[in-house]
C-alpha cells in the first residue's frame, strides 16, 4: 500500500533520519507545520512489530511517497 502526497518533500539527507523519535525536517520546521515528530516513529513501530515494513521515498519541492506492507494473516 502506497501513501503520496505532493507537497514540499523531504531533503535527501534527512530521510534516514524519518523515523526518528521527536526527528522534524528542516522543511517542516521552516513552514511551520505542527507536530512534535511522533507520528512516523510510532507507525514505523507498529509496522514493524506486525511484521511488516514501512519505506519512503521523497524529492524536496515535488512530494513524498510512503509504501507499507504487512504480512497477511493465515486463517486456519
Amino acid at each position: 500500500m502506497s501513501f503520496a502526497d505532493t507537497g514540499m518533500g523531504i531533503p535527501a539527507d534527512e530521510i534516514d533520519r524519518l523515523f526518528t523519535r521527536f526527528f522534524r525536517s528542516s522543511t517542516a520546521m521552516r513552514q511551520a507545520v505542527q507536530g512534535v515528530g511522533l507520528g512516523l516513529s510510532i507507525t514505523k513501530a507498529i509496522v514493524t512489530a506486525h511484521g511488516g515494513s514501512l519505506g519512503v521515498e521523497s524529492e524536496q519541492g515535488v512530494g513524498t511517497t510512503f509504501t507499507m506492507s504487512l504480512p497477511i494473516a493465515r486463517v486456519d
